[in-house]
């Protein structure tokens, strides 16, 4: 599969990256929010048009097109999804909006955090008349304690249609471990409106879609994903249709946030929520293993955002949101996590008269349209990008190649009219201050997710890309003293360049409450080994089932597990990777043991660690993999230090308060070659990008033709 379509989509710009037998072309054009396919489409064939071919030739010779969508987003941030119902079980009506003590602020930025009192709980998806609660109830042993009363969910089912329900989530409790109940309610809702009918009603199984305990998490990601279900599968399936309609014959693949791809029809509509910047940590971790890197850490500034992912201690290890949030609301998954904070290029800065006049910047963006007031299409705001277009950082006349021109005395206005003159400062001086505001609200925000998960931030290499991330990266970078930047040609579209090495992943997760090392005992360990092997061969089974693969391909999967484990008494779970995916011997159950106790104590000390209170297996993980072909990365001769040839003129740059510009060499990026050392101050210009490096920078190009920054 090595001729690829590849698609981010965010929230400025989509991102289009092509590999066709042995060239790669990339592609970047303004995000169309009204309809995201036609972007999707015109980024598509921009690149059929660099590579020479038509069209409808580029789509038949496609293997596989992979597609990071903000669709779920967008569905959530908008709020457009279905009218659904809940049945629940009698009594528990009310556990989605009493939730978790923190309902009212999960979700918010760190600034809603602070004013949490302010803050009222999220708008519930489904409203309380639209919840019913049925006559059952099974114990967490299995017994059936009430069995389901067939009438009762006929008369409470015919409640929710008279109120324009158009979908069903079934919750039950302790239905992850024993289904039988929710299976039947799904029956009867189905022999009562069935596919012929124009009434049907789709209806979702928290334990089919989170066959996990915790009923608040479980049913919370039932009711997400039959939220958001309808609307992708619409404007997914007529995406697919139109490929099809010009020559692309296979089916679509979509991004997963667990860093890989599966397609549409094997995909559930919660699964792509935040795979754009998963993207990206999956293409730094590419970059990293050929350096052989074992601490990463992903920064994405694209227009509207930036984005963290962090990869720890090699093989793609990945770090966890212990409380999964997905917009407002708590969720089960096991999602690989990326923190995303409004500071983008198009962020935008204003003077906050009620806080005594200071300066902000984000976590509003003025987005593609209208845009930065430098793009001239409306917009007045000032932004970040007109900040460094004022700075001079930014060339006007080469934006995106010369593509778009940017219009240099709209951003001067904009921040002179709303920065500058508020605070009785110069212009150069306001958009200084802008970008340094920046710069520490991403530097911060990166020290932040490093140090508190545990780690020493100056053990890091640091990878820089998006639009606007080769500009800012030596600001942010200070903020946690890193040995070196890594940017990449593709820095531009990295998280597209990022979802072509994406291999088929799936996950497929089961709770199995196992103690496997009893209290106060002296090393009595689990015995029945069984229990803990019958789950891991289900979750295989499961896994194939989902690959839809033939004998000898299902040779070909690579099963990881994960396993979730408490001290006994303690309320809280760590993961860790399992030792072994099947357990032997006694040997094996230590082995857990120990690697358990190894990553507690990095997280709480060694002296917080305690073995007697016995170990407790909750949840099982399995991470199914098939690896795809991926394009090793060339590795160039080089070709000398001085970058003579790459040396097309300089500017003045504004650098400091001093307010005076210090004229600064501006180089080509595509004239420059493999060896080749550019010292700071210096302005690195590409097609799709700019490369800011100050003074006390080095930036050298390697020999993967990478750029590498160090301080000097």
């Amino acid at each position: 599969m090595n001729n690829t379509v590849n698609i981010d989509i965010g929230g400025t710009f989509t991102d289009c990256y092509v590999t066709q037998d042995g060239r790669a072309v990339s592609s970047k054009v303004p995000t169309t929010r009204y309809n995201l396919s036609v972007g999707f489409n015109q980024a598509i064939a921009n690149c059929a048009r660099e590579l020479g071919l038509p069209l409808d030739v580029l789509l038949a010779e496609t293997d596989m097109i992979r597609y990071a969508t903000t669709l779920a987003m967008n569905a959530l941030i908008e709020r457009k999804g279905p009218k659904l119902a809940l049945i629940t079980t009698a009594g528990f009506e009310d556990t989605i909006f009493i939730g978790r003590g923190a309902q009212h602020h999960d979700g918010l930025p760190i600034e809603g955090k602070r004013l949490a009192a302010r803050y009222v709980r999220p708008e519930p998806l489904i409203p309380r008349k639209m919840v019913v609660g049925v006559r059952e109830r099974v114990a967490a042993d299995g017994a059936v304690i009430i069995p389901l009363d067939r009438q009762d969910v006929l008369d409470k089912l015919q409640q929710l249609v008279d109120r324009g329900a158009t979908g069903f989530v079934v919750s039950l409790m302790w239905a992850h471990l024993f289904p039988d109940h929710e299976r039947q309610i799904r029956a009867i809702i189905e022999e009562e409106y069935p596919d012929v009918y124009l009434g049907s009603h789709p209806v979702l199984l928290s334990s089919e879609v989170l066959p996990k305990q915790n009923e608040y998490q479980r049913t919370m990601t039932t009711i997400l994903d039959a939220y958001l279900h309808r609307a992708m599968a619409e404007e997914l399936t007529e995406l697919g249709n139109e490929l099809r309609d010009k020559g692309y014959p296979k089916s679509l693949y979509i991004v997963h946030h667990t860093g890989g791809c599966a397609p549409i029809t094997r995909t559930a509509s919660i699964k792509t929520y935040n795979g754009g910047p998963v993207g990206g940590l999956m293409g730094a971790c590419m970059v990293g293993e050929a350096y052989g890197y074992r601490n990463i850490v992903a920064t994405d500034m694209g227009g509207t955002s930036f984005d963290i992912g962090l990869a720890v201690e090699g093989d793609k290890q990945f770090t966890y949101a212990s409380t999964p949030i997905i917009d407002r609301w708590r969720v089960g998954l096991s999602m690989i996590e990326t923190k995303s904070i409004g500071a983008g290029g198009g962020s935008i800065a204003k003077v906050n008269q009620a806080l005594g006049g200071i300066l902000e910047v984000g976590p509003q963006s003025a987005g593609s349209l209208p845009g930065p007031a430098c793009f001239d299409r409306g917009g007045e705001e000032p932004t970040v990008t007109d900040a460094d277009v004022v700075l001079g950082y930014v060339n006007p006349d080469h934006f995106l190649g010369g593509k778009l021109r940017l219009n240099k005395e709209k951003a001067v206005r904009a921040v002179r009219e709303k920065i500058a003159q508020p605070l009785g400062i110069s212009v150069e001086q306001a958009a200084l201050a802008i970008k340094r505001i920046v710069d520490a609200n991403m530097g911060g925000e990166i020290f932040r997710e490093v140090n508190m998960k545990g780690y020493d931030p100056r053990e890091f290499t640091l990878f820089a890309f998006g639009g606007a991330g080769p500009t800012h990266c030596c600001g942010y970078a200070t903020f946690i003293e890193t040995p070196r930047i890594i940017t990449c040609p593709q820095a531009s579209v990295f998280s597209a360049y990022g979802v072509s090495v994406m291999d088929f992943v799936n996950v497929h997760e089961e709770t199995n409450g196992l103690v496997l090392l009893e209290p106060m005992s002296a090393g009595n360990y689990l015995k029945e080994y069984e229990r803990f092997n019958e789950t891991v061969r289900l979750l295989q089974r499961r896994a194939t089932r989902d690959m839809e693969l033939s004998a000898d391909e299902a040779g070909q999967l690579v099963f990881r597990l994960e396993l979730d484990l408490r001290y006994g008494t303690q309320p809280n779970l760590t993961r860790i990777p399992s030792p072994c995916l099947f357990v032997q011997s006694e040997e094996d159950l230590k082995a857990i043991c120990s690697a358990f106790e190894k990553e507690y104590g990095r997280l709480y000390s060694p002296a917080a660690t305690y073995p007697q209170g016995g170990v407790e297996l909750v949840n099982m993980v399995l991470w199914t993999t098939r690896p795809v072909p991926k394009r090793s990365l060339p590795v160039l001769d080089l070709k000398g230090e001085l970058p003579v040839a790459a040396l097309k003129g300089s500017r003045e740059v504004f650098w400091d308060e001093s307010g005076s510009p210090k004229m600064t060499k501006v180089f080509d990026y595509a004239a420059l070659q493999c060896g080749n050392i550019v010292e700071g101050p210096a302005i690195i210009e590409a097609i799709d990008t700019t490369y800011v490096v100050p003074a006390g920078f080095r930036y050298t190009m390697d020999k993967l033709m990478n750029g590498v920054i160090q301080t000097i």
